[in-house]
């Protein structure tokens, strides 16, 4: 019989929304390079708060946060005026090395989005709505939207 160890007791289970963090409303400020063992749950925990705040300026509001399955995660999932899912993707990066925030959400990434927003449609949705993937980059400490950023028939 196997004995369970630590990494089978912190994978996920087969979907999950996490809840909602108090205490995490401002991104961090300073040089911080986003790296690193211990902070940075927490350091992307806050730029996901942050653009939260930014999108309910814009009047989308939230449905779910860090919804995850096995094949990915989706950062925010907002519902705009129209009754459009946007399912959203925060990115940040201390500089623009190697083509910033955004250029970071490669192929496989978008992959694992849409997986996950696949898989949210078909268990928590009965009528599928018009949906899109929008990106929330900080680059450099500057807030970048990108509403429609890529769709889910490019991946």
């Amino acid at each position: 019989m196997r004995q369970k160890t630590q990494t089978d007791r912190a994978r996920p289970t087969l979907c999950h929304a996490a809840a909602e963090r108090p205490g995490r409303s401002t991104p961090p400020s300073g040089a911080h390079n986003f790296s690193g063992r211990g902070g940075s749950k927490d350091v992307g925990a806050a730029f996901e708060a942050h653009a939260l705040v930014f999108l309910q300026r814009q009047r989308l509001r939230l449905v779910a946060r860090n919804v995850a399955c096995r094949g990915g995660e989706i950062d925010l999932v907002m519902r705009e005026r129209d009754g459009a899912l946007v399912f959203v993707e925060v990115r940040a990066r201390a500089q623009r090395h190697f083509g910033g925030a955004a250029a970071s959400i490669g192929w496989q990434k978008r992959q694992r989005l849409v997986r996950a927003a696949r898989h949210y449609l078909a268990t928590r949705v009965s009528v599928v709505p018009a949906c899109r993937f929008d990106v929330v980059a900080f680059e450099a400490g500057r807030l970048v939207w990108l509403r429609d950023a890529f769709r889910a028939d490019e991946v």
